[in-house]
């Protein structure tokens, strides 16, 4: 009898990997880190549980947004009040807050529950090449072309 195998809380090892998105399309960038950040490059992968690692991203602020998306992507969000609706576009996030819009593109790509929450703080987003995560020795994750 083959019994189906399920990791164990402490039989998980977490890695850190330092991401540089200096150049990078924003699109597969994401798609990317959120593979990492829910574990599905590790063989011992469940969907039920938190096997990812920890991604830090660096040079947020130089992602690529490819043809008109810098101005025509529009971001939404809500006060809950009557006639609270904003609307931002990706050029002028980028500006404001250039760790969100990158927090955004990964969080669109995790699962929408506790899991996808927990997975998401995982991700450390800085807007410049410097970051405060040196005592983790985090590694470069390739990406490929």
């Amino acid at each position: 009898m083959f019994r189906t195998y399920s990791p164990k809380l402490g039989e998980v090892e977490r890695q850190w990997y330092v991401v540089d998105a200096a150049g990078q399309t924003l699109g597969r960038l994401s798609s990317k880190i959120a593979r990492v950040l829910t574990g599905k490059h590790k063989p011992q992968y469940a969907p039920h549980q938190d096997t990812g690692d920890f991604v830090i991203v660096v040079n947020a602020e130089q992602a690529v947004l490819t043809g008109n998306k810098e101005d025509a992507k529009v971001y939404y969000r809500h006060s809950t009040y009557p006639g609270g609706l904003k609307a931002e576009s990706a050029g002028h996030l980028r500006r404001r807050r250039p760790v969100k819009l990158v927090e955004k593109s990964v969080w669109g790509m995790l699962p929408k529950n506790r899991l996808g929450r927990r997975q998401l703080k995982k991700l450390k987003v800085y807007a410049g090449p410097d970051h405060p995560h040196e005592a983790q020795q985090p590694k470069t994750l390739e990406l490929g072309a």
